[in-house]
């Protein structure tokens, strides 16, 4: 279980984050918020990338700050298109990713054969991630982000930049995924996480406004429509 407790995140007059607590267990969820809501600054707070000024962030009851170490092996993340390098075959970058998520040393041939065929890369991975597209840039680090079988992932926007037929195929990976792990998808790509997500959490001006099933949440504010119309009228867009 992930809780997370009274958080605030303020850079300087601007509050990012304002007293936001909830509880994870295992399940696929959804993150919603328009830019400058504050899903990047929690994000970084619950993987260890960023201090809050205030709160407490608890792994199975325990502080993620007495953890240390331990925590960071148990958490999986997938930035939007950040530090790749572009001189790494794709098998390169994997192991690399491995080795820092101390992944033992016998099973990182395995474990990357394994998340490339979940990814559809298995026949790119000698290939430099320099010459990949963009879409195979998502698929590598969607794998770098499940290698190593963590039990919490943070996922910041991964359908982005996909065609349609990976698209289906990466919603259904994270959803069987998220059976016996906390899988959490920011995005804004509505559509992509309705029929998928346990919960949704709705971000807005840092303030956490809701936390409930879709379905919950299409009966509260859209009625008969859909959760695309549940973001329209909280935020106006």
């Amino acid at each position: 279980m992930l809780e997370v407790k009274n958080l605030t995140k303020n850079y300087g007059e601007k509050k990012a984050l304002i007293d936001v607590s909830f509880k994870l267990e295992n399940g696929l969820y959804g993150l919603l918020g328009q830019n400058g809501a504050g899903k990047s600054t929690l994000m970084n707070i619950i993987t260890d990338n960023l201090l809050a000024d205030t709160g407490t962030i608890y792994w199975n009851g325990e502080e993620t700050k007495k953890i240390g170490n331990k925590y960071r092996e148990i958490l999986g993340y997938m930035p939007q298109q950040q530090g790749l390098y572009n001189g790494f075959t794709g098998r390169r970058f994997l192991n690399y990713i491995a080795v820092l998520k101390n992944v033992p040393k016998e099973e990182i041939k395995n474990q990357i054969e394994e998340v490339s065929i979940k990814v559809n890369l298995a026949n790119e991975l000698d290939k430099k991630i320099g010459g990949y597209s963009g879409g195979m840039k998502q698929r590598i680090l969607i794998a770098s982000a499940i290698i190593g079988n963590p039990k919490l992932i943070i996922f910041d926007e991964p359908t982005a930049g996909l065609d349609p037929k990976e698209r289906v195929r990466v919603k259904k990976l994270l959803k069987t995924i998220s059976e016996k792990t906390i899988v959490v998808i920011a995005t804004h790509i509505v559509p992509d996480i309705e029929n998928i997500a346990k919960e949704i959490l709705i971000l807005k001006d840092g303030v956490l406004q809701e936390k409930d099933t879709p379905k919950n949440l299409i009966k509260k504010y859209a009625k008969e429509g859909t959760l695309e119309d549940v973001y329209m009228n909280i935020f106006g867009e």
